[in-house]
């Protein structure tokens, strides 16, 4: 009996520098050599960031942009058939250059945080796929970094497992929001707390343990990854962990956080100069540790993600305009790179459609 072919498809978000530039489809086949993006969406300005519905037939988008009425969410339906996506709805962000999308596991609401306008807006998503804006709060208050952190800077909005609560890490006040969640109330989110972190090192984006009592969190400007205990809406510091070798210096970035889907292996991205994924292991004490800080494989490595069955890692780079894939060693979660490279404008975002 002939094993069925590995095929991974990736809807890739990106800055835009025309208006023939927008939305793609990435296909990987390594059985075939395939490796290849196609143009979905022209027209769209700055889709950087990019999600799907469960069942895959409705996609959603921003534009990263500012104006009178914010930035955008769109949504669309989505033909694989025909390589295409055709739009349903298209909304006002209510805030300057949204930055980021949560979509609640029910797939009902739908949360976009706004960097500049330091606020984030929650939307019903209705069975057509049209969405219908539900609120919008603003957060207020800055840190200690004037260049930085003058104001608030919502940089992720990140529904838990169950779907009742809301984490929102502000990388400009150096707070995670816990907002409960209340979808059949005119207003949805009620906020519990705010946890305040360490002054400076700005929160970026986060994950969640499948039974939502752990969190992964991202910390930008200080490249570390900190782990929390989250039971009963507390928030426990375990880990504080470092993503720079020793004696490293120059500019920093860290972006983005994964999960392995065996729970074992933390992957973390960093940019400025360093350029690397950081790949963390649970040990017999059930604490991470660093293993791997291997290159990137080009420069400004914003987004990545692993495949599903966790056989492959692809790394998007906004400033060397590629995709690269590596291959991840099932025993331990390391990472090697391989000769697959597609070049792409500014790809900064990569979610996998499943069958």
């Amino acid at each position: 009996m002939s094993q069925k072919s590995e095929s991974y498809t990736f809807i890739v978000g990106t800055y835009t520098d025309s208006l023939e530039q927008g939305i793609n489809l990435l296909k990987f086949n390594p059985d075939a050599n395939l490796f290849e993006v196609k143009l979905l969406a022209p027209d769209v300005q700055n889709p950087s960031f990019v999600l799907a519905s469960k069942d895959g037939k409705q996609v959603y988008a921003l534009e990263e942009s500012a104006g009178l009425g914010g930035g955008d969410v769109i949504s669309f339906h989505l033909n694989l058939e025909a390589d295409s996506l055709e739009l349903i709805d298209k909304v006002s962000s209510y805030g300057d250059h949204p930055c980021y999308l949560g979509l609640s596991p029910s797939g009902t609401l739908l949360a976009v945080g706004n960097y500049s306008g330091g606020n984030l807006s929650i939307y019903e998503v209705n069975p057509n796929g049209k969405l219908t804006h539900k609120q919008t709060i603003q957060h207020y208050g800055k840190s200690i970094n004037p260049a930085r952190q003058e104001g608030p800077h919502v940089h992720s909005t990140v529904f838990n497992p169950s779907g009742d609560r809301l984490l929102v890490a502000d990388l400009g006040t150096d707070k995670i929001y816990n907002y409960k969640v209340n979808p059949n109330d005119p207003e949805p989110l009620e906020l519990i707390e705010e946890y305040s972190l360490t002054p400076g090192d700005g929160p970026r984006h986060l994950t969640f343990s499948s039974d939502g009592q752990t969190i992964f969190l991202v910390q930008e400007m200080a490249a570390m990854l900190e782990i929390y205990d989250f039971e009963n809406d507390i928030f426990t510091l375990k880990q504080r962990l470092s993503l720079l070798d020793e004696n490293f210096s120059g500019p920093v970035g860290a972006a983005e956080v994964r999960l392995s889907l065996d729970e074992k292996n933390v992957y973390v991205s960093n940019r400025g100069d360093a350029n690397t994924i950081s790949v963390f292991r649970k040990n017999n004490l059930g604490e991470f540790q660093r293993i791997q800080n291997i290159n990137s494989g080009g420069i400004m490595p914003r987004n990545f993600n692993l495949t599903e069955d966790g056989k492959y890692l692809l790394a998007a780079h906004q400033a060397s305009n590629d995709i690269v894939v590596f291959e991840r060693n099932s025993e331990d979660g390391t990472l090697k790179l391989t000769d697959w490279r597609v070049e792409l404008n500014k790809p900064v975002y990569l979610f996998q459609l499943t069958d």
